[in-house]
């Protein structure tokens, strides 16, 4: 039997009520909310502690060099930004008198040489006529005294030479003190590097630094072939430093990169300064150094690596809440709260031992005050 107009309108009405229902229930259900997920995989987590204050490239021999006594610059050999040679000449003072003196001394200890010859000379003559005379002696041709007056003159004649000697030592003694006061008017190179700066030019004075006043230094020269770090590190982090040490440095003339570095000294007391805290000052070796971009003064940043887990699994350390927990999400896109057991840790990772699995999804970051078990999320979509 056909059904009823009445029946029909029923069914129509009771579907129309069971549509306006799922309608509304959809449009009044909570959103998802937008959060940034990390996904759990496997790799290397280090534990790391990193300077407290800046650090400074250093060079391994720098020079501050100044001439060992006072003079007017009467020759600059080099200029700023020139490579030299260890025992180049960088730079002369006014020294005329010294090398007249020199010449005087040279030409004095050529004239001692010319008398020692002579005096040395007569010496070995007069030896053998006394010896003749001697012979003769012997066989009754001349007295004693004849004898005697010629051994006489041998010996005075051997001691004019011995003196002529001590006339070309003296001589020879008198060049070298007056070349050690020319080589005080000259700056030479200690070692190869390169020149960094050069105060005062052609007529100035130059001046040693008298003791408690220091003075600009006439020429600055760095070997830049050998650079090294020292940064500072906080006292409590220092007795976990040991030398041999990996560390990872960075500049901030060029942040794309990082450089290996080795832990190569450790100072051995605690500098203090007022206002801040205690540090340890420590020296790291660049182990891969391109020499053509780094500077002696560019600050830096040493990381030093303390520990290190390989292929294992870990999260980024700032999904990680207090007490150890994470908000996991389950295959519902709903938030769990799940305690984990970690292991090490650096500002980037942590490695976990126990509580997630690998692809597991975990919360990174969104409005912590809406985030409760059972909150429906959706992984937020990245700006281009």
């Amino acid at each position: 039997m056909a059904p009823s107009r009445k029946s029909v309108r029923l069914i129509i009405l009771a579907i129309a009520i069971i549509v306006v229902g799922l309608v509304s229930w959809y449009l009044a259900r909570p959103k998802p909310i937008a959060v940034e997920l990390a996904t759990i995989t496997r790799g290397d987590v280090e534990a790391t502690i990193v300077n407290t204050r800046a650090g400074t490239i250093k060079a391994c021999q720098r020079a501050k060099l100044a001439p060992a006594a006072g003079g007017q610059i009467v020759k600059i050999w080099v200029k700023e930004g020139d490579h030299v040679q260890k025992g180049q000449i960088l730079l002369e003072l006014w020294n005329a008198d010294l090398l007249a003196q020199r010449d005087l001394a040279q030409r004095q200890l050529s004239m001692s040489q010319e008398r020692r010859r002579e005096a040395c000379i007569m010496a070995d003559n007069a030896r053998r006529e006394s010896v003749r005379t001697k012979q003769l002696v012997g066989q009754g041709f001349v007295s004693a005294q004849r004898a005697d007056d010629a051994d006489a003159n041998a010996r005075a004649r051997q001691a004019s030479c011995d003196a002529a000697i001590s006339d070309i030592k003296r001589a020879e003694a008198q060049i070298r003190v007056t070349q050690a006061g020319l080589d005080r008017a000259v700056i030479t190179a200690p070692f190869s590097g390169v020149i960094a700066q050069i105060t005062g030019e052609l007529g100035e004075y130059a001046t040693p630094s008298p003791p408690g006043v220091p003075t600009p230094p006439a020429i600055d020269l760095i070997d830049d072939t050998c650079l090294y770090v020292t940064a500072p590190m906080d006292e409590m982090d220092a007795p976990k430093i040991k030398i041999g040490q990996q560390a990872r440095i960075s500049l901030d003339a060029m942040p794309e990169r990082t450089f290996p570095g080795t832990i190569r000294r450790i100072a051995p007391y605690v500098t203090e300064i007022e206002k801040q805290a205690r540090t340890v000052d420590i020296e790291v070796d660049f182990q891969q150094a391109p020499t053509d971009t780094l500077l002696v003064g560019y600050s830096a940043d040493v990381e030093v690596i303390l520990n290190k887990h390989d292929h294992v699994l870990r999260v980024p350390t700032q999904a990680i809440r207090q007490n150890n927990t994470v908000w996991l999400v389950d295959k519902d896109n709903k938030l769990i709260e799940r305690l984990i057991e970690t292991g090490l840790s650096n500002w980037s990772f942590t490695e976990i031992r126990h509580g997630l699995e690998e692809n597991d999804q975990v919360l990174i970051s969104a409005d912590q005050e809406s985030m409760k078990t059972g909150v429906t999320v959706q992984q937020k979509t990245r700006q281009p």
